[in-house]
């Protein structure tokens, strides 16, 4: 019987500050600690995620955790260290990379630079209910506030993309939609949130590239539709609870229809649904319902809830998949990868 890897994970690459160890062995997993802060009410002020704010609060906040996860054990708490090096917002990737490479060089433990967005995608193999079900060839549709790409995965670390947006991530048009009605950030949960209460079909919205196909998306000209649709609905009396189910409505269609296609046309075995807007409910159950009336011998994977959003679990999980493949990087040179493809090591 193999003996148990365990895997520190860090985590800053944009508003979240988190630290996790991971025991793992083979396709088993426990979390030791998995600890977050948000800080998300530090930049609704601002209506967006500074940069130069985030990264002031990652600093403190990321000492604070690694204090907490490691305990009285400290360095001996820990194999492998894994910290996310791109891409992301390059002055906030670089408090979790320092941090990093003090521990690896205090410790003398292999240090591991993780792409978050492999990160998004072992937050699915991170549910054991998901793990047994996780067969490849899979597509993961990672989909989140800065990114939307479909992803074929051949095995662990085997990454080709074949689909992703041609201007706004997905979580970016429905924060910027939501912006343009007054609603706070983030705007996803709040465009959710309303949709409930509005109609899909009440507002005729545009589903750009939906048949050109490709497994392309675009969504910037959803926005300028929804912004001229809002103009001149003041004057009429508009519903924003109408214009959000409308906007996640035509989202999601995209979203699902570019996935089905790109299950079938690749002939998977899974399907994982990872990144933050993830956690939006229609979307979930709408893929879902679709892998199981059109191509129901497709796996369905989607993260569990806590870990759809940025968290060093995942990160940690995807060190493992690394440090398995023996991937080793020198904390001597390690350096932040803002645009860092998923696939391009």
């Amino acid at each position: 019987m193999s003996t148990w890897t365990r895997v520190l994970g860090i985590e800053s690459s944009c508003d979240e500050t988190a630290v996790a160890i991971l025991a793992c062995r083979g396709n088993e997993v426990r979390r030791v600690k998995d600890l977050v802060t948000s800080q998300v009410p530090i930049h609704q002020k601002y209506g967006g995620v500074v940069p130069e704010v985030a990264a002031r609060s990652h600093v403190p906040e990321t000492v604070s955790l690694l204090t907490q996860a490691l305990g009285r054990r400290g360095l001996g708490s820990f194999d492998v260290i894994a910290v996310t090096q791109g891409p992301g917002l390059p002055i906030a990737l670089r408090v979790g990379i320092e941090a990093a490479r003090v521990l690896a060089l205090l410790s003398g433990k292999p240090l591991i630079g993780v792409n978050h967005l492999e990160g998004h995608v072992a937050s699915a193999w991170l549910d054991p209910a998901n793990r047994r079900k996780f067969v490849f060839p899979l597509l993961a549709l990672v989909v989140s506030g800065g990114h939307t790409e479909l992803v074929i995965m051949k095995d662990f670390g085997d990454y080709r993309l074949i689909g992703e947006t041609q201007d706004d991530a997905a979580g970016e048009a429905f924060d910027k939609t939501a912006k343009l009605m007054g609603l706070p950030y983030p705007g996803g949960p709040q465009i959710a949130k309303l949709a409930l209460a509005g109609d899909p079909n009440a507002i005729p919205l545009p589903r750009p590239m939906l048949h050109d196909g490709t497994f392309n998306m675009s969504f910037s000209g959803l926005k300028t539709a929804v912004r001229l649709a809002w103009e001149a609905g003041q004057a009429t009396g508009i519903k924003k609870e109408d214009v959000a189910a409308s906007i996640q409505q035509a989202i999601v269609e995209v979203l699902v229809h570019k996935t089905i296609a790109a299950a079938r046309h690749a002939r998977v075995a899974s399907v994982a649904l990872v990144g933050g807007v993830s956690a939006n409910t229609v979307l979930r159950e709408t893929l879902g319902a679709r892998l199981r009336d059109e191509l129901p011998h497709v796996g369905y994977l989607p993260s569990d809830r806590k870990s759809i959003t940025d968290n060093a679990a995942m990160i940690a999980a995807a060190g493992y998949w690394q440090y398995q493949n023996g991937t080793r990087h020198d904390w001597k040179k390690m350096e932040a990868r803002p645009e860092w493809p998923l696939g391009v090591r």
